[in-house]
C-alpha cells in the first residue's frame, strides 16, 4: 500500500533511514537489510518533506508514525492535483468503498489545512474547507477529538529563492490521517529541563533517533560504552528497552553532582526503569570475562572524537611508555582512587568499538554510533570504519560547520565472531588507519575543525548581500 509520508523539515539525511528502521521493528521486513520503496511527488526535490512510501499495512504505517521523531504524519491520499479543479477530479475518482467507512453519520471528523513554503490565512483556510463540499461528509465536526482527521496540504511553485527545497510546480494533497507523531515527546525530554547534564550530553531528538535506529523495544538490552550522563540510555529506556552503560570516568557514573543529581536521577526524573548496571570501565580494556559473547541486542553510543571532549583510556603516559611499572592501589585509598588515563585516539577507539560489538552483539544486533568527518571545499569525502562481521545499512550526515560534519552510522551484525574474523578485522583496521587523514590517528580533530581557515572563509564578504544568499541551503536547513 502506498502512503504519503510527510516529514518535519530538519535532519534531512536521517528521515528515510529512521522510517526504514521502524519498518523493520514493526515487522514489515524480515531480514532488516532491504530498503523500502520510495517515490517523490512529481517535480519535488529529494529534500522535500513529501515522500510516498510503500508499506504492507495501515497498522504498520500508524505504528511508524506514532513512534517516529522526524515523521509529521502518514496519510492515505484521496486525491492530488496541481490546482483545486484537478484535486476535485482526483477525489471523485477515488474508490467509494474506501471512502465510505470514514464518512458515516455516527462518526466525527476534522479538516486541517496545512502548507509548506507559504502561509495560508485563516480566512483562506475556511474557503478551502468550504470548497470541499463535494465530499459527502455525513458525520459531525469535532475540532478537539475527532474520530477521523483529514488534511488539505499545499506546496507552491515558489521556486528556489527562500532557502527551501525547490518545487517545480504547485501541488495539493487531500488525505486521511493514518498516524501522527507524538508532539509531547521532545518537550518532555528536552535537555534544558534535565537534572544532570554534561558538556557532551546528547540532544534529546538525536538520542531518540539513535534509539530508533537501534530498534530499542521491550525485552531488548541496549549498551552504551561511553554513557556519560546517560542521554542515549534515557531514550532507549523510554521505548521499553533494558539498559546498561559504562564510562571511564568514575566520577560521572558513581558521583555525579550529588545523590539527587546523577545519571540515576535522570531516569528517576522521567519515571523510567533504572539501568541494570553502570560500570566504570575502559573500552580499550573491556571488563567482560573470557568467552562471554552475544549479550547485547544493540550498542548505541557517541564515541569521543575530540571536538568537545577527547577520548581517554586507562594507563597514564608514563605507564604506557614503560617509564614506570604497573602499580597496586593501597587498600586505604581504593574508595577514593581515580585511575590515571592517557589519550585515546579515534582510530584506536573505532577498532575497539567494532571489536566489542562483533563479540557482544547478538546475531542481527545493531551498532549505532556517530563518526566525524572533515569537509574539504564544502564537500564530504568520507571513509568509514569497517568490520567483516557487520553490514552497514545507513550513513546519515549532519553538517555542523564549514569544515566538519558527522555521520550517524548504523550497522547490522551478519557474521559470527571467530579468531579468523578478528585477524581479518585487524588488517582492515590497519588499512583504514593508513589511508585516512592524519587527525584520525592523532586525535586532534578540534584544531582541524576550528582552524583559521574557517574565519578566512567567513570574512570574504563581511557585508550581507541578499543576492549572495544561497537559494537552497540543503542539509543545513
Amino acid at each position: 500500500m502506498w502512503f504519503l509520508c510527510v516529514f518535519f523539515h530538519r535532519l534531512l539525511d536521517y528521515r528515510r533511514a529512521e522510517v526504514e528502521s521502524l519498518a523493520v521493528l514493526f515487522g514489515s521486513d524480515g531480514d532488516g537489510n532491504r530498503s523500502l520503496e520510495w517515490k517523490l511527488p512529481e517535480g519535488h526535490h529529494i529534500d522535500s518533506p513529501f515522500h510516498f512510501v510503500s508499506l504492507p499495512s495501515e497498522d504498520i504505517a500508524r505504528k511508524i508514525a506514532n513512534r517516529s521523531i522526524l515523521v509529521k504524519g502518514i496519510y492515505e491520499v484521496w486525491g492530488q492535483g496541481d490546482n483545486h479543479e484537478e484535486l476535485e477530479v482526483a477525489i471523485r475518482k477515488f474508490p467509494e468503498e474506501r471512502m465510505s467507512p470514514y464518512l458515516t453519520e455516527d462518526s466525527t471528523f476534522r479538516i486541517i489545512v496545512d502548507s509548506f513554503g507559504k502561509v495560508i490565512s485563516f480566512q483562506e483556510q475556511n474557503e478551502r474547507i468550504e470548497g470541499l463540499s463535494y465530499i459527502p461528509f455525513k458525520g459531525r465536526v469535532d475540532l478537539r477529538n475527532p474520530d477521523h482527521k483529514f488534511w488539505l496540504m499545499e506546496t507552491d511553485d515558489y521556486g528556489s529563492n527562500n532557502g527551501l527545497p525547490p518545487v517545480m510546480k504547485r501541488k495539493i494533497f487531500f488525505s486521511r490521517e493514518v498516524g501522527a507523531a507524538d508532539r509531547k515527546l521532545l518537550p518532555t525530554y528536552q535537555l534544558k529541563s534535565r537534572k544532570y547534564l554534561g558538556p557532551t550530553a546528547m540532544d534529546a531528538e538525536v538520542a531518540f533517533l539513535m534509539a530508533n535506529q537501534g530498534l530499542a523495544q521491550p525485552g531488548k538490552l541496549v549498551y552504551d560504552p561511553f554513557v556519560g550522563t546517560g542521554s542515549i540510555l534515557v531514550a532507549a529506556a523510554h521505548f521499553g528497552a533494558m539498559t546498561m552503560g559504562a564510562d571511564i570516568d568514575i566520577r560521572v557514573v558513581r558521583d555525579g553532582r550529588g545523590p539527587d543529581c546523577n545519571v540515576w536521577s535522570n531516569f528517576k526524573q522521567y519515571g523510567l526503569p533504572m539501568p541494570l548496571s553502570l560500570l566504570r570501565a575502559d573500552n580499550n580494556l573491556p571488563p567482560w570475562r573470557p568467552g562471554l559473547k552475544e549479550v547485547f541486542d544493540a550498542i548505541i553510543c557517541d564515541p569521543p572524537y575530540g571536538v568537545r571532549a577527547g577520548g581517554r583510556k586507562s594507563g597514564g603516559r608514563k605507564l604506557l611508555k614503560g617509564a614506570i611499572d604497573p602499580y597496586t592501589v593501597p587498600e586505604e585509598k581504593k574508595s577514593d582512587h581515580i585511575p590515571s588515563t592517557a589519550p585515546y585516539s579515534l582510530a584506536e577507539c573505532m577498532h575497539d568499538l567494532l571489536d566489542l560489538a562483533a563479540k557482544m552483539l547478538v546475531m542481527g544486533g545493531r551498532l549505532v554510533f556517530f563518526y566525524p568527518v572533515l569537509r574539504e571545499d564544502g564537500t564530504t569525502n568520507a571513509q568509514f570504519p569497517e568490520h567483516p562481521c557487520f553490514t552497514q545499512i545507513a550513513a546519515c550526515e549532519q553538517i555542523l560547520s564549514l569544515r566538519y560534519s558527522r555521520y550517524l552510522l548504523t550497522m547490522v551484525k551478519t557474521g559470527a565472531y571467530t579468531e579468523e574474523i578478528a585477524k581479518s578485522a585487524k588488517k582492515m583496521h590497519l588499512n583504514f588507519k593508513e589511508n585516512h587523514l592524519k587527525w584520525l590517528e592523532e586525535g586532534n580533530l578540534h584544531s582541524a575543525v576550528f582552524s583559521p581557515a574557517d574565519s578566512q572563509s567567513l570574512s570574504g564578504n563581511p557585508k550581507f548581500n541578499r543576492d549572495s544568499k544561497p537559494k537552497y541551503r540543503g542539509k543545513k536547513v
